[in-house]
């Protein structure tokens, strides 16, 4: 355990939420008990943090870890994000406003019945806001987080979809970042400038994505040929490989693999067991990166 959110060790293989909810992030799961049982094998597992947020479902998520895990280990990180909400019909919009943003952080407080969120990433929407609405106040947008954090609210300031210029202002300003959620993997190198800011500031980078969009027609980490073959190599999965190259890239490097499979889970988080050797880097190199999906 290299790395630490607010201050607090976690391990590099942690876990997201996303896909517990039904399908789009949206209602109930299909299956309640599975999705429950998924929660209880990675605390099993050494899993020490997990990533979710109150409008995955919209509160779906926060509400299946609290029945899961609550009370919870002393020595689990959670982490939530602020910064967006759903329509009735799963739609996702934003909700960007300081007080949107407060809002979001005492939501998550109550549904998963806590004093504090571990930390807390401000999803900035860049260049994805809809049509005629007019680009927040980032400055407000990093007051605001802070001062939740000197309330003791939340534990730590993580920013989400950010980029170089955006990272640097807040650091220029004096606002302690203590993570980053950015696109990243071995098809999708292009945010290596913001991981090398978060090596040399020592923020934990917790990439999204790290095997591959999701989106239909995207490449996947795990249908490339030298993945294929590293892992027949290592006797690992092409998942196993994929996961264990963002893990070499920084012992600040986390990554947070989601799942709504027992089996799944437990193969991503073998991932944290998988060494890859200077020629199996020198392999996967080979890869091409495209920029990820918008």
């Amino acid at each position: 355990m290299s790395a630490t959110i607010s201050g607090r060790p976690v391990a590099q293989v942690g876990f997201g939420a996303m896909q517990l909810p039904g399908p789009g992030v949206f209602g109930p799961p299909r299956d309640r008990d599975a999705a429950l049982a998924v929660l209880r094998r990675a605390i099993e597992l050494g899993v020490n943090h997990i990533d979710t947020a109150q409008y995955y479902g919209p509160d779906v998520s926060n509400e299946l870890i609290h029945e899961a895990l609550h009370p919870y280990p002393d020595e689990l990180v959670l982490v939530s994000k602020v910064g967006g909400r759903r329509d009735d019909k799963g739609g996702w919009l934003p909700a960007q406003s300081p007080a949107e943003l407060r809002a979001g952080v005492e939501g998550n407080l109550r549904s998963l019945e806590v004093d504090q969120v571990d930390a807390v990433n401000l999803r900035l929407m860049g260049a994805h806001l809809p049509p005629g609405m007019e680009k927040p106040d980032y400055d407000a947008q990093l007051d605001e987080m802070a001062a939740l954090r000197d309330e003791g609210k939340i534990g730590g300031i993580g920013l989400s979809t950010v980029s170089l210029d955006e990272l640097g202002h807040a650091l220029d300003r004096g606002v302690e970042i203590t993570c980053v959620q950015n696109a990243f993997s071995l098809v999708s190198r292009d945010d290596e400038p913001v991981l090398e800011l978060c090596r040399e500031r020592g923020i934990a980078y917790v990439p999204y994505f790290p095997l591959g969009s999701a989106f239909p027609g995207q490449p996947k980490v795990t249908e490339q040929q030298p993945v294929i073959d590293v892992a027949q190599r290592l006797g690992a999965t092409p998942a196993q490989v994929g996961l264990a190259w963002v893990l070499a890239q920084g012992d600040n490097v986390l990554v947070i693999p989601g799942t709504s499979s027992v089996a799944h889970l437990e193969e991503n988080v073998g991932a944290g067991d998988v060494e890859l050797a200077d020629e199996d880097l020198e392999a996967l190199a080979a890869v091409p990166s495209a920029p990820p999906p918008h």
